[in-house]
């Protein structure tokens, strides 16, 4: 039997503690926001674009591009190649106000793949007649002019160098070259101030680090990739930005490689996957960011939950419902109307009351707990809920199902003693991990964010908490990074991204000790000393979302989901008219086993009926024709291997339901074992 490619199946055996839960005893390894996006998947070079070579079959092409992708350095690993792309953004500001002096210079850092730099292209006076020019809209031609121009300058092979000057003499010379935007820059600065030149061809303020000459730069390993528009600061009612994306490495092959993976992920798009396979759609009628889920995203959708609340109940977690609006005065009480007021949708007046639709989960579960004295011995407490937010995301930051103004949250809230903390950490990363591996996603990413200098709560208990999550992650044998200074306001945290089957990583999991809360809603628990003390409450979600995590699996996969998650498993394709009833009496019996099988209608040839099928992604198809009919038998073809052979219907059905249960493959008969209930 052939494993799921990327979805392997995993079983624990896991002793029980006194308390219930579960232990497995395995060990496992800016300012600106950008709101659209004018064009991007263009790249712009001074000789003709690297082609990227396509490997067959699919499963040898997604492991050669994953390897690349691994293979390629990061700005963590690489300061050579930090610096590159740091000074790469400086020279394509430069070449942009050679080109275009009327632009404004604002923030140019470098990221995770390449840099930005943003800027504002003022209206204009045409000096002879006296028209207004309104501000200019980069086109593709411009990116191919600005490319030109940076090649110029890194031939030039111009000396970058650090200059410190005093505030004023800062001020003094962004005021010359008319920079207003530099000016707030320098406001947030702090003594001595640093400039970074470019020869004497030009400036600016800057942190560092540099390359020591533009020559450096490898102009053939450069590409502009893509134009957005984004807020200043963020802030919508602030100037429209223009910002230019770009890549840099430190060799063409680096790029190429890069540009592979690129393609890869453009063919995996959960948004032309999820049109294309009917999954869900975004209607616009409807109002954007609202994610409509069609019968076959149901059907995965509804598998996902099971899977979550299986686990979750498994673990001891009572599974609660919650309202989805209430009175605004318990937004104003959990301080989310004070410091999230501008994310959330505005309020609605019922019985001259002010109610306002929730953005999250947390407070509702705050009341249910505030609902009746706790002792000690009722904690800890484990409440879990899929349960639909509603935030007010601006327009152009909507992305598909990854950025939404209506999602579900795999929420969860434990109420807990101190001296449990730590054991309560560790069984929350003993399901996220448990959850997570059941879809494929096995490798991780772990950050530990520690107080932030503005912070709720004594050091006594924030350094209790720091010490009870590093000291699950050290019991759970989890490499970690440290962010300092990187937690929330209200508490420490664990951050956890997922690598998907081409290495990008996602953010998913986040583990968060909350002190504000149980303080602002008055939690308590008479302890065993007969005294009112304040729990712990851990904020918790596995997902995030079920939007973005189905969004994640799709292009994880690239819509071929595995069998016992396909949201259909098996079509049966008639030869002719005479089997139509014959077909149904199998789909119908299969049915009854929990498989998820259709009927072709029948009205095209056979090979179109394959070819729909495998474009639909559809794992298994059977061929029935008259013979199969007379004999019982069904000729199974699968998407990825091709002819398996024919079986007796009723072997065959029981086999896919085990493999179903097994979340593998099905490859031929015999290689599952038949299991008691089949």
């Amino acid at each position: 039997m052939l494993p799921a490619s990327l979805f392997t199946a995993k079983r624990f055996i896991k002793p029980v503690t006194p308390s219930g839960r579960h232990v497995s005893k395995r060990i496992a390894a800016s300012a600106v926001s950008t709101i659209s996006s004018s064009f991007s998947t263009h790249f712009f070079m001074s000789k003709t674009a690297l082609s990227m070579s396509t490997v067959a079959p699919q499963k040898q092409q997604t492991k050669s591009v994953n390897n690349l992708l691994n293979e390629l350095p990061t700005n963590d690993s690489d300061n050579e190649l930090l610096r590159i792309r740091h000074s790469s953004a400086h020279v394509m500001a430069m070449a942009v106000q050679k080109i275009f002096p009327e632009a404004q210079t604002t923030i140019g850092p470098w990221i995770d793949n390449g840099f930005y730099y943003d800027f504002y292209f003022p209206e204009t006076i045409d000096s002879e007649t006296g028209e207004r020019i309104e501000s200019r809209k980069l086109t593709v031609q411009d990116l191919k002019k600005v490319k030109k121009q940076i090649d110029k300058i890194i031939s030039k092979n111009y000396p970058i160098t650090r200059e410190e000057v005093t505030r004023e003499e800062a001020e003094r010379r962004i005021k010359e070259i008319n920079e207003p935007f530099k000016l707030e820059i320098l406001e947030g600065l702090q003594e001595p101030i640093s400039i970074y030149h470019i020869a004497d061809e030009w400036w600016d303020l800057c942190a560092g680090p540099h390359v020591e000459s533009t020559a450096i730069i490898p102009k053939k390993a450069l590409a502009l990739q893509s134009v957005a528009g984004a807020y200043w600061r963020g802030d919508e009612n602030r100037e429209m930005l223009q910002r230019i994306y770009a890549t840099v490495w430190k060799d063409p092959a680096q790029l190429k490689q890069y540009k592979a993976v690129l393609e890869e992920a453009k063919k995996r798009d959960h948004r032309t996957l999820g049109k294309k396979l009917d999954l869900f759609s975004i209607q616009e009628g409807a109002g954007g960011g609202l994610v409509f889920w069609h019968p076959k995203g149901s059907k995965v959708r509804k598998i996902i939950e099971d899977v979550w609340k299986d686990a979750h109940e498994k673990d001891n977690y009572d599974i609660i419902y919650t309202p989805h609006i209430a009175n605004l005065n318990l937004w104003k009480t959990s301080g989310h109307f004070d410091f999230y007021r501008s994310d959330m949708f505005n309020q609605m007046e019922v019985e001259n009351e002010e109610y306002q639709i929730r953005p999250m989960n947390c407070p509702f579960h705050c009341l249910m707990y505030k609902n009746e004295l706790r002792s000690y011995r009722d904690l800890p407490i484990r409440w879990a809920e899929l349960g639909t937010v509603y935030r007010y995301e601006r327009s152009g930051t909507l992305h598909g199902l990854f950025r939404v103004r209506g999602f579900t949250q795999d929420d969860a809230h434990i109420f807990c003693l101190p001296e449990q903390l730590e054991d309560e950490i560790i069984g929350v990363l003993e399901l996220t991990e448990a959850i997570l591996t059941k879809f494929g996603f096995e490798k991780y990413e772990i950050m530990l964010s520690t107080r932030p200098e503005k912070a709720v709560g004594s050091d006594v208990i924030w350094e209790a908490a720091t010490k009870a999550l590093e000291g699950a992650l050290v019991r759970k044998g989890w490499k970690y990074s440290i962010d300092k200074g990187g937690g929330a306001f209200y508490g420490p945290k664990i951050d956890l991204k997922i690598r998907d089957a081409i290495g990008r990583q996602w953010q998913c999991s986040t583990i968060q000790c909350d002190f504000n809360l149980p303080e602002r809603f008055g939690l308590e628990y008479a302890s065993a000393e007969g005294t009112r003390e304040q729990p712990i409450m851990i904020h918790r979600a596995i997902f995030g979302s079920l939007e973005r995590f189905f969004g994640i699996l799709i292009e994880n996969c690239a819509g071929s989901f595995p069998f016992w998650l396909a949201p259909e498993q098996m079509r049966l394709l008639p030869v002719t008219d005479a089997v139509h009833d014959y077909c149904y009496e199998i789909a119908k019996k299969a049915k009854k086993r929990g498989l998820r099988i259709e009927v072709d209608r029948g009205t095209d040839r056979l090979a179109k009926q394959i070819r729909n099928a495998e474009q639909q992604r559809v794992p298994i198809m059977a061929v029935v024709g008259m013979k199969e009919m007379e004999s019982g038998r069904l000729a199974i073809r699968s998407r990825q291997l091709g002819d398996l052979g024919s079986y007796v219907v009723d072997d065959l059905l029981i086999e896919l339901s085990q493999c179903a249960q097994d979340t593998i493959e099905f490859t031929q008969m015999g290689d599952v074992e038949e299991k008691e209930g089949c």
